[in-house]
C-alpha cells in the first residue's frame, strides 16, 4: 500500500494497521508477552530470556514504543518498559469489534 493512498481509508482502519504492522514480528510478541506475565516494567532481563542480542531487542522496544503500544520510563543507566495501558485497550477494543464482525461459517467457499 503506497503512502499517498492511506486516505482512501478510515482514521480507525490506518490505525489498526500500524499498531499491528508494530505488533507483526515473534520477537515483539514475546517482549509483550513477557511484559504483560511480569504484569510490571521489565528493564535488562529481555536479552537472556529472549536469547537475542541487546541491539535486537532494543530495535523492537524502539518499535512497540514508537507505536505507543509500551512506554518507559528512565531509571539510571536502564530503561524500564510497560504496556501502555491507553493503547492496549484501545487494540482490545478494535481488535474485539473486528473479529465480533463474523457472524459465522457460511457456505460461500
Amino acid at each position: 500500500m503506497g503512502v499517498t493512498r492511506t486516505e482512501i481509508f478510515t482514521d480507525e482502519q490506518n490505525q489498526l494497521a500500524t499498531l499491528l504492522k508494530a505488533m507483526a514480528h515473534p520477537a515483539r510478541i514475546a517482549i509483550l508477552q513477557r511484559i504483560l506475565i511480569s504484569n510490571t516494567c521489565i528493564c535488562g532481563d529481555l536479552v537472556g530470556e529472549l536469547g537475542l542480542a541487546q541491539a535486537t531487542i532494543s530495535q523492537h522496544l524502539k518499535e512497540l514504543k514508537n507505536a505507543e503500544i509500551i512506554q518507559g520510563t528512565i531509571e539510571g543507566v536502564s530503561i524500564c518498559y510497560c504496556i501502555n495501558p491507553k493503547t492496549w485497550k484501545l487494540l482490545e477494543k478494535q481488535l474485539g469489534g473486528f473479529f465480533a464482525q463474523y457472524k459465522g461459517e457460511t457456505s460461500c467457499c
